[in-house]
C-alpha cells in the first residue's frame, strides 16, 4: 500500500503544481502530486510561448523533447497594420541568433511534451505522481494534519497532508473546499481559439495583433509552431461583442492585412478555451491550503500567458513550504499567508500594477485611443526596457 501521510499534497499537475512538487521533493518534503487527468497538458488552451530566461531561473534546462520553435522577439501591429520590431537579432546580435554561442530569447512549446517533462523532473526530484486521480474534498480538524478524500481508478482512497497545493487551474475545487473567493467576471475571462496551420511562413517572431475591429477586449496572433507550421488565434471578451471567437478569428484571416499572407493556410487543428485576463486572487491561502497558478489567478493580465508565471509561483510556493514545514510551524492561514506575501514581494505587485493599466485602457469608451493605449502598452511590455519581464 502506497503511504497515506505526505507533507503536501498537489493537485493539479500544470506548470505550477508540477515545479512546486519538484521544489518541495527537492528540498526534502515528502510530496504527493495527482491529476484527473490520464493525458498531460490537455486539453492545450494555450500558445506555449514562455521565455528561455523564465524556464532557466525556474530550473527548467530548455531541450529539444518539448520544443517547438525558437524565438527571438517580437512584431507588435496596431488596428491598422503598423508594426513595432523588437528582434534581439538585431538588438543584441552577439547574444541572439541561430549560430554557435547564440540562443534564442524564448520558445513555443508542445504543452504535452512540456507537461510531461516537468512532471518527470518532479518524480526525479522525489515527487510521488498519481494520475487518473480525482480531489473530492479536504476536512481540517485542528490536527498537523488536514483529511483529504481521492478517487483513484475509481476507487476511494484517503491520504493526509500537512498543507493542501491547489494547482488544478481557473475553476479550482481546492479553492472552493476552503471557501477562497474564486469567482472571476465574465467580464475578464478571454474566450481564446487558435488554429495550427500549414501554408504560413513565420520568421522567429511572436507577432502581436491589437485592435478592437480585430479581437474586442483582446488580441490576435500569429506564432511559430515549427517544422512549417503556425498558430494562429485571438482572444476576445464576449461583453465586448456580440459575436463569438471564430467568426472574429474568421473575420481576422479573411479581411486583416495579413490576407494575402494567410491565403493557402491549410487548418490542421483547432484549440481553445477559456484565459483569465484577471487580477490574481487576493487570497490564495486557508487553513492549510495555498493555491498556485491558474488557481490562483497567477496569469499576465494583459497578454494572458501563465507559463512562466505558474513556474515562478511554483518555484515561490516550493520553497516556502519546504521552510516553514521543516521549521515544525503548524500550516495555519496566518503562516501561509507568508507564502502569498512572498510572491507578492517576487511577482504580485507588478502583477497588480499592470492589472490597473489594462483596466485603465478598456475603460475608456473611445475605441481609437482604446486601440491606441494597448498598442502603446504592448510594445513597451515587450520591450527590452520593461519593467514587466517578470511577468
Amino acid at each position: 500500500m502506497p503511504p497515506t501521510e505526505y507533507d503536501i499534497v498537489i493537485i493539479g499537475s500544470g506548470p505550477a503544481g508540477a515545479t512546486t512538487a519538484r521544489v518541495a521533493a527537492k528540498l526534502g518534503l515528502r510530496v504527493l502530486m495527482v491529476d484527473k487527468r490520464q493525458e498531460l497538458g490537455a486539453p492545450i488552451q494555450c500558445s506555449g510561448a514562455v521565455s528561455r530566461h523564465a524556464l532557466e531561473a525556474c530550473g527548467v534546462i530548455p531541450v529539444a523533447e518539448f520544443i517547438h520553435e525558437s524565438i527571438y522577439g517580437f512584431g507588435i501591429y496596431n488596428v491598422a497594420g503598423e508594426k513595432t520590431t523588437i528582434d534581439y537579432r538585431q538588438l543584441k546580435p552577439s547574444e541572439y541568433g541561430h549560430q554557435n554561442g547564440q540562443k534564442p530569447l524564448g520558445y513555443v512549446v508542445d504543452r504535452r511534451r512540456f507537461d510531461r517533462h516537468l512532471m518527470t523532473l518532479a518524480e526525479r526530484a522525489g515527487a510521488e505522481v498519481w494520475l487518473k486521480t480525482e480531489g473530492l474534498s479536504y476536512q481540517t480538524d485542528g490536527s498537523e494534519y488536514c483529511q483529504i478524500q481521492l478517487r483513484r481508478f475509481n476507487q476511494p482512497i484517503q491520504v493526509k497532508a500537512k498543507v493542501l497545493v491547489g494547482a488544478d487551474g481557473l475553476q479550482s475545487q481546492v479553492g472552493k473546499w476552503a471557501g477562497l473567493r474564486t469567482h472571476i467576471k465574465i467580464t475578464e475571462l478571454a474566450s481564446c481559439l487558435q488554429f495550427i496551420v500549414d501554408g504560413v511562413k513565420t520568421d522567429g517572431l511572436l507577432e502581436i495583433i491589437t485592435g478592437h475591429h480585430w479581437a474586442p477586449g483582446g488580441y490576435a496572433w500569429v506564432f511559430p509552431k515549427g517544422h512549417g507550421y503556425a498558430e494562429i488565434g485571438l482572444g476576445v471578451i464576449c461583453t465586448m461583442t456580440k459575436k463569438n471567437a471564430q467568426w472574429h478569428l474568421d473575420q481576422f484571416m479573411q479581411q486583416s492585412f495579413f490576407k494575402e499572407r494567410f491565403q493557402n493556410a491549410r487548418i490542421l487543428e483547432i484549440q481553445g478555451g477559456g484565459v483569465p485576463l484577471a487580477a490574481p486572487l487576493r487570497t490564495q491561502y486557508a487553513e492549510q491550503v495555498i493555491l498556485v497558478g491558474d488557481a490562483a489567478r497567477h496569469v499576465n493580465p494583459v497578454t494572458g500567458g501563465g507559463i512562466h508565471t505558474a513556474l515562478s509561483g511554483g518555484v515561490i510556493a516550493g520553497e516556502f513550504l519546504a521552510k516553514l514545514i521543516k521549521s515544525g510551524a503548524p500550516a495555519t492561514a496566518e503562516n501561509l499567508k507568508g507564502y502569498q506575501d512572498s510572491w507578492l514581494d517576487q511577482l504580485g505587485h507588478k502583477m497588480w500594477q499592470l492589472y490597473e493599466e489594462k483596466t485603465q485602457i478598456f475603460r475608456t469608451d473611445d475605441i481609437d485611443e482604446r486601440d491606441r493605449l494597448l498598442f502603446q502598452t504592448m510594445s513597451q511590455y515587450f520591450s527590452p526596457y520593461s519593467e514587466y519581464k517578470k511577468i
